[in-house]
């Protein structure tokens, strides 16, 4: 692969991590988080966004190729990138080697939580509270699920400071540090949201 290549598939993979898959991601949990207020609250926030004007359309060109695309490439980077946190292992080295794991597990979790549900519904099965309440009815379930959230929230939060260096917007040292603040929090706030949804099914 050409230097100019790599280049141009790097910054579309970085801006796709942020949008549209970081900000599906985000709006993904706040959906999730309705099911805190009961089950009548969690599938009326899911049937509205399910029954949105071109849905398949959205999902495809705004969800799914998207990802797809991010999460190929994602793993193409994971696996050919250069690891030294042995030799350095400062908290940035660290942050990028969690960023590949993540990643790599991720691709694992979204494509078994697809399964479980988008695959299902379009086998006749309904997308509901109950679906959800089924599934994570299992401890292991549950388990998996915490650790897909909290992998998901890290990487959308972690890949947020990289895309941020990466544009230009964070150059300088205390701006960075600072950008590594913000996505702290939001790493945080994310991770409290989902794990309150998936307890809310529990």
């Amino acid at each position: 692969m050409s230097k100019e290549s790599d280049f141009f598939l790097r910054r579309l993979h970085s801006l796709l991590g942020v949008i549209p898959v970081g900000l599906f991601v985000a709006q993904h949990l706040v959906i999730n988080h309705f099911a805190t207020r009961g089950e009548e609250a969690f599938n009326t926030a899911s049937n509205f966004m399910g029954n949105l004007p071109f849905v398949t359309f959205l999902e495809w060109f705004i969800i799914y190729i998207p990802l797809m695309f991010h999460a190929f490439y994602g793993v193409y980077i994971a696996f050919s990138a250069k690891y030294n946190v042995n030799h350095y292992g400062t908290f940035r080295n660290w942050m990028f080697t969690l960023q590949r794991f993540t990643g790599v597990f991720l691709v694992i979790f979204i494509a078994w939580h697809v399964y479980e549900t988008r695959i299902q519904k379009a086998l006749g099965a309904t997308v509901d509270y109950n679906m959800m309440a089924d599934i994570l009815s299992n401890p292991l379930m549950l388990v998996f699920y915490i650790v897909g959230i909290l992998s998901a929230t890290f990487h959308l939060a972690n890949g947020l400071w990289s895309f941020c260096v990466t544009w230009g917007i964070a150059q300088s040292p205390n701006s960075q540090k600072i950008v590594s603040y913000i996505t702290m929090i939001v790493f945080l706030v994310l991770s409290v949201i989902g794990i309150q949804a998936l307890l809310a099914f529990v």
